[in-house]
């Protein structure tokens, strides 16, 4: 695999805190949905994904995720059609998930839905280095520390190389990065590296999703 919200709580270091994804969306999505953003990033090619992203989204859910080196900035990804589509980029140098589960449904003529799924990390968790997430819908508890938020988007260097946004974009990063109860919706996930550990795939009718 290839390439890649909002009260703070202070907890007794300034350099940690603990922030809420949703209103970090409500942020992000009104600078990336800009007609004249969304030229730019075409003409500079700054789409997060590295490849057109199918038709479908999916699900993603862990019990944990822990990380060094973490980025989140505004973004778009294509499809095959040249439909743009908002996405908030998640990326990270190293990271760790326990009970990783992912699921996507494909509803079929006569059929009906059809359900994959993949589950690891149930004892050794899955390992990823460079990972890019280009999610549209993020949950959980969030943990950082020295986190920076608001930071230009053009300028990030606490990620993976290539994890950076377009100029005047709003985007955050930490040094370390910890979320519990992870809930997640993409597009597209890439990774230098993905080692999943217990792999396990299912394909099954009915819509069987991680949440």
């Amino acid at each position: 695999m290839q390439r890649g919200s909002h009260g703070l709580d202070n907890s007794g270091d300034s350099g940690a805190g603990q922030v809420r994804w949703r209103r970090f969306a409500v942020l992000a999505v009104p600078g990336i949905a800009l007609t004249a953003g969304l030229g730019i990033a075409l003409a500079q090619g700054a789409l997060a994904a590295s490849f057109a992203v199918s038709g479908q989204q999916f699900k993603v859910s862990a019990t944990s995720l822990t990380g060094k080196g973490f980025a989140q900035y505004g973004s778009v990804d294509v499809n095959a059609r040249d439909e743009l589509i908002p996405v908030a980029v998640t990326a990270i140098k190293e990271a760790e998930l326990k009970s990783l589960c992912q699921s996507v449904v494909t509803s079929l003529p006569v059929i009906g839905d059809i359900s994959l799924n993949l589950t690891a990390g149930q004892k050794a968790p899955v390992e990823a280095t460079n990972l890019f997430v280009d999610a549209t819908q993020l949950s959980g508890n969030a943990e950082f520390t020295n986190i920076e938020i608001g930071r230009d988007a053009s300028t990030l260097d606490k990620g993976p190389e290539g994890a950076q946004g377009m100029q005047d974009l709003f985007s955050q990063q930490a040094d370390t990065i910890r979320i519990t109860d992870l809930r997640q919706t993409a597009w597209a996930t890439n990774a230098g590296t993905f080692k999943l550990s217990g792999l396990n795939m299912k394909v099954s009718k009915g819509k069987k999703e991680c949440f």
